[in-house]
C-alpha cells in the first residue's frame, strides 16, 4: 500500500508500507555439496537416563576410542545449561561467575599459605585443585578471565615444584605461564629462576630478555638479569685464573 504523509515541515513523501522481501537464498555450490556430504558419517548416539548427556550408543560412553566419538565438550555445555535453568541464553562475555572466581582465589590463597609454611608437597596439591577449577569457566564467558586467573596459579605451582627441585615440572609450568600470557613477566622469571637452579645461566639470561622485550621496565626481570650476567662474568673471570695457574 502506497500513501502520501508529512515526515518534517515542509516534506511530503510518497512510499510505499509493504514489508520488505527476505533476500532470496544463495545458491548452493553442487562441488562444494559434494564435499560436505563426502565427509559426512552419521553416529548413532544414546542418551544418558536422565536424557542430559550424549553417549556412544554401543558402549554408553561420552568419549570412546572405539566407536571415534568425543561428547566430553558438547556434554559440558549440557550440564552447565540443565544447571541454570533460568539462562535463556548465554550471557554477554563480561559477565563472569563470581562463585567460581571466590572459589578459585580461596583456594589458591591456602596454596600459598602452605608453601609459606614449607609444605609444598600439600601447595601444589591445592594448586592443582584450583587450576582444575579454572579450567571449567563456561565456553561463553570472555577467555582472558580464564587464562589470567589459571596463569596465576600455574606460576605459583611452578614456584612449589623448584622449591621442591622438581626442576622439569617447574620449567614446564613456566613455559605454560608464558604460553597462556606471554607479556606477562612473571612467566618470564619463572622460568629464569628455573633455568638458573638447573644451571643454564645463558638460558635463564635469554628468558629475561624475552621478558623485557614485552615490558622494558619490569623491575624484577632486570634486577634477576643483572644478577645473571654478574655470576656469568665471575664465572669467566674464574675461567680465565685457571687458565693462567695452568699455564704457568
Amino acid at each position: 500500500m502506497s500513501h502520501s504523509h508529512t515526515h518534517a515541515p515542509g516534506e511530503n513523501h510518497s512510499h510505499s508500507h509493504t514489508p520488505p522481501q527476505p533476500a532470496p537464498p544463495p545458491a548452493v555450490d553442487p562441488a562444494l555439496q559434494a564435499l560436505i556430504d563426502a565427509d559426512f558419517v552419521p553416529t548413532a548416539i544414546a542418551l544418558s537416563p536422565d536424557n542430559n548427556l550424549a553417549l556412544c550408543a554401543v558402549h554408553s560412553l561420552e568419549k570412546c576410542a572405539d566407536c571415534g566419538i568425543d561428547y566430553v565438550n558438547m556434554n559440558r555445555l549440557s550440564k552447565l545449561l540443565v544447571g541454570n535453568p533460568t539462562l535463556l541464553c548465554p550471557p554477554p562475555a563480561n559477565v563472569i561467575s563470581q562463585k567460581l572466581t571466590q572459589i578459585i582465589t580461596t583456594t589458591k590463597d591456602e596454596g600459598n599459605t602452605l608453601f609459606k609454611m614449607g609444605n609444598h608437597a600439600q601447595a601444589i596439591k591445592k594448586y592443582n585443585m584450583a587450576a582444575g577449577i579454572a579450567v571449567q569457566r563456561p565456553p561463553w564467558e570472555a577467555n582472558q578471565f580464564m587464562r589470567e586467573e589459571l596463569s596465576t596459579v600455574v606460576s605459583n605451582r611452578s614456584a612449589a615444584y623448584l622449591e621442591s627441585r622438581d626442576y622439569i615440572a617447574a620449567l614446564a609450568d613456566a613455559e605454560m605461564v608464558i604460553s597462556l600470557r606471554r607479556n606477562w613477566g612473571k612467566g618470564h622469571f619463572r622460568k629464569a629462576k628455573t633455568l638458573v637452579a638447573m644451571e643454564r645461566l645463558q638460558d635463564a639470561a635469554d628468558a629475561l630478555k624475552l621478558g623485557l622485550a614485552f615490558d622494558p621496565a619490569n623491575a624484577e626481570l632486570l634486577g634477576f638479569l643483572a644478577e645473571i650476567q654478574e655470576k656469568q662474568a665471575d664465572g669467566k673471570t674464574s675461567e680465565k685464573r685457571q687458565l693462567a695457574v695452568a699455564s704457568n
